[in-house]
């Protein structure tokens, strides 16, 4: 069914104390995926670690991200959005606190790439499903959406420059505790929200499906991962990660075909909308995570730039993404979702080769702010639309499921493009690995692209359904 009405479900003094925690959750965990990018050289020497480490570290938090976020997104059906919501940050909190006072890159790993990745994919998932529940109507859930992308991009975009501030003024642990301080801050506005629908304890939790997912994910991204080090161990990752995700679509088949509840519905796929959505989720946060990386390590490693220097550069993109996100609901009134995501992916494939030509053309730091302001733009454009395009696909009763794939479909273009990005440009820093590596990315936003070009025209389409 269609919402005619733009009215919000909830008064708007209401709607805003409900937004700024949800918001202030994306933001925090977009920032955690990005401000180690500025560290990569303090933490490599504190640690006693490389490069490689620190981006092994950044990929498994992004990848646990991606590998739990459906099963996260299923047990708020469960256990409620609020309950998810808050054990999440909880656990969130823990592993900053335990980053901060890492002694060695394996508890760093255990503190921010587990704990933190496992405490986000509790934490997001009741985020998008909050929203979606409390606002109805085009206009309205595109303001609370474009409210929690903008902070999620200026997270992302934002973060190195933070990080690097931090890195710089103090140490790079006290960006742990940032993220823990900001936690609290969380679990302190969110103690009077409320969850507009009652848990289901009746819902079934497939455990092998969960298991399955997870481990397919984590072998198709080791795979990446190792390529640099060894092909053969590449391919037989990359073959058996295949493998183990085509027995987690045959295992949820076969659990449809006997009436048991699977993990993940095979419905979710069968709106050509909300799929051609989901690709352009993937592919535009894989590229923003992916220059970020790529970026960060360059001009650390190879130029020896500090942690703020590095942070200053991506200023520009933080600028670029807080203007064009927030202006989504002006845009979403004037312009069709197709519209802005097929702009914004013209303007981040701009940006990119801008970084290349430019980059290579010339020595100082300001050949890299044109690309990245032009990322910032593109990539903001599209947060918003993308989002509201997939979750408006389906009916209210539906949204604890594709938060879950949708969070886990970005969340895995996160990890691709810091595991893609990151292996080209550690096993060829010294060569060509800065241009191969935004060659790659520029790719991937051609491909986003291509899937942005093929949603329906109409400024409705994948837009306004509710109802359960």
């Amino acid at each position: 069914m269609t919402t005619s009405s733009d009215a919000p479900s909830v008064p708007v003094a209401a709607a805003r104390r409900v937004l700024v925690p949800l918001a202030l959750a994306q933001f925090i965990c977009s920032f955690a995926g990005s401000s180690m990018n500025v560290m990569i050289n303090d933490i490599s020497k504190d640690l006693d670690t490389s490069a490689q480490g620190v981006q092994i570290a950044i990929t498994v938090f992004l990848l646990v991200m991606a590998a739990l976020m459906i099963p996260g997104g299923k047990l708020t059906d469960r256990f409620g959005r609020k309950p998810c919501l808050m054990l999440g940050l909880v656990v969130y909190g823990v592993g900053a606190l335990l980053s901060a006072a890492a002694p060695g890159l394996g508890v760093l790993i255990l503190g921010n790439s587990i704990l933190e990745g496992v405490g986000t994919a509790l934490l997001i998932p009741p985020v998008y499903v909050l929203t979606t529940l409390l606002f109805t109507g085009t206009a309205n859930r595109a303001r609370a959406f474009g409210a929690i992308m903008a902070l999620g991009g200026i997270g992302a975009a934002a973060g190195p420059l933070i990080g690097g501030l931090l890195t710089s003024a103090i140490s790079w642990r006290a960006n742990f505790v940032f993220q823990a301080l900001v936690i609290a801050l969380i679990l302190l506005l969110t103690r009077t929200l409320e969850d507009p629908r009652p848990p289901d304890p009746s819902t079934v939790f497939d455990t092998v499906g969960a298991v399955l997912s997870a481990g397919g994910l984590v072998l198709v991204v080791s795979g990446i991962l190792a390529a640099d080090t060894n092909r053969w161990a590449t391919l037989a990752l990359l073959l058996a990660g295949a493998a183990v995700l085509a027995g987690f679509f045959g295992w949820i088949r076969r659990r449809e075909r006997t009436g048991r509840e699977p993990l993940l519905p095979t419905s979710l796929f069968h709106d050509r909308t909300a799929n051609l959505g989901l690709v352009t989720q993937n592919s535009q946060w894989l590229v923003l995570m992916g220059v970020s990386f790529t970026i960060g390590a360059y001009l650390q490693v190879v130029r020896g730039y500090s942690a703020i220097a590095t942070g200053g550069v991506f200023t520009a993109a933080t600028a670029g993404l807080l203007a064009s996100s927030l202006a989504a609901e002006r845009l979403a009134r004037r312009r069709a979702q197709r519209t802005l995501i097929v702009a914004g992916f013209a303007i981040t494939v701009a940006g990119i080769l801008l970084l290349l030509l430019l980059v290579r053309s010339f020595g100082g730091v300001w050949a890299f702010l044109p690309g990245l302001l032009l990322i910032g733009l593109g990539v903001g454009l599209m947060l918003t639309p993308s989002v509201n395009v997939v979750q408006s696909a389906f009916p209210d009763s539906r949204q604890g499921e594709i938060s879950g794939l949708s969070r886990s479909i970005s969340n895995l273009g996160s990890s691709l493009g810091t595991a893609i990005a990151g292996t080209i440009l550690v096993s060829e820093l010294t060569k060509h690995g800065y241009a191969a590596a935004m060659a790659v990315l520029a790719a991937f936003g051609v491909l986003g692209l291509l899937a942005a070009l093929l949603l329906p025209h109409g400024r409705g389409a994948g837009q306004g359904r509710s109802g359960g």
